[in-house]
């Protein structure tokens, strides 16, 4: 079970995150044997992983496998893989829409798909929920350009702009079937526009919503609080028993500071995220799109259009969400887009340590 001794990958930044990008023939096809050789290419478990491609934060410990797409509606499908810093654990139990600004870019590199003229659109099947996306981007001469001046709040510097639009999801918007639950002795309203996501007033922990993420993170009664109410949630949702796992997300809400539509401080579970994921965005606007959710008297949505801006500790993520509600059957998400950006950073061969190799 040792694995290949070196491996061709790609080392990117998709959004706010970073991760390690592989074609799925370059990996062990077993889930255990291509585990256990990940956790050695990031070098985990480690709380610096010094001897791999991880950066010592969940946001810079995550990879991506790409492979061809049977399904005819997706050119590619991508499997998301977040690798615990300093735990020997990879889970596959959630999406990743950072490194699905990637995806795209990284497809045309390694030929899976031609590259347009002038722009590439590359349809893709996200394996960890079967939801679909496409991802729109430059492609200058037939090659993929990814200088440009969009910026995006969490990274410094502009990059090509690569638009990602994912249609309306099939499953349910509101998992628990209601706009409001009760978890931990507190209202919350459970979510899921491609991040199962639980939205939760700050006030009713005690906190604004601004703190320092330090202080966040210190914080060992919230941290009690916030445990015990992914644990309720997460059966609430459907998604069993969620202690050793990432999700669902928390993000704490609380009226904007910006001129956005709500602020936001998001858990992924225990540290803070840096900015927001962009499943996890979308999730956010959908909930505060949802009549009566508890996002009602703290956000400040616009009177016109779908564009939100969601405001979180780096700056802002706009995102475009529409809602219909629907008589029957509850809310359904009608429309989700968002603007990212992607930068192949680095493309070689990464030599994972060995199996018998001890770390010192």
């Amino acid at each position: 079970m040792s694995g290949p001794a070196e491996i061709r990958c790609m080392l990117m930044r998709g959004g706010t995150s970073k991760g390690a990008y592989f074609l799925a023939d370059d990996l062990p096809t077993e889930a255990t044997a291509r585990d256990e050789l990940l956790l050695r290419v990031m070098g985990s478990p480690d709380p610096r992983q010094i001897d791999g491609l991880g950066g010592a934060h969940p946001l810079t410990s995550k990879v991506a496998v790409v492979s061809p797409s049977a399904d005819p509606e997706a050119d590619v499908d991508y499997l998301f893989l977040q690798v615990a810093v300093d735990k020997a654990e990879v889970s596959d139990r959630q999406n990743c829409g950072n490194l699905l600004a990637g995806v795209g870019p990284f497809a045309v590199e390694r030929g899976l798909v031609a590259a347009g003229s002038s722009e590439t659109s590359v349809r893709i099947r996200m394996v960890n929920s079967g939801d679909f996306a496409t991802a729109t981007f430059p492609t200058p001469d037939g090659r993929v350009d990814y200088s440009g001046d969009t910026r995006i709040s969490g990274v410094p510097g502009s990059a090509a702009a690569v638009v990602i639009e994912f249609p309306p999801r099939v499953g349910e918007l509101l998992p628990t079937g209601n706009v409001r639950d009760t978890a931990g002795g507190i209202e919350v309203t459970c979510v899921d526009n491609g991040m199962p996501t639980v939205l939760i007033p700050a006030e009713a922990l005690d906190v604004t919503g601004e703190e320092d993420l330090d202080d966040l993170e210190s914080n060992r009664q919230l941290g009690a609080r916030l445990n015990e109410i992914r644990l309720v949630a997460g059966q609430l949702m459907g998604l069993g028993d969620v202690t050793d796992t990432t999700v669902p997300k928390l993000t704490l809400l609380s009226p904007p500071r910006h001129g956005g539509a709500v602020s936001t401080r998001t858990f992924i579970p225990a540290r803070v995220h840096t900015s927001i994921g962009v499943l996890g965005a979308a999730s956010v606007a959908a909930g505060l799109r949802i009549e009566g959710s508890v996002a009602h008297g703290i956000a400040a949505l616009p009177e016109e259009g779908d564009r939100l801006r969601i405001e979180h500790p780096s700056g802002f993520t706009d995102i475009e969400s529409s809602i219909d509600h629907a008589p029957e059957g509850g809310p359904k998400a009608r429309r989700t887009a968002v603007v990212r950006t992607a930068r192949k950073i680095i493309d070689g061969t990464v030599f994972p340590v060995p199996p018998t190799g001890g770390r010192s």
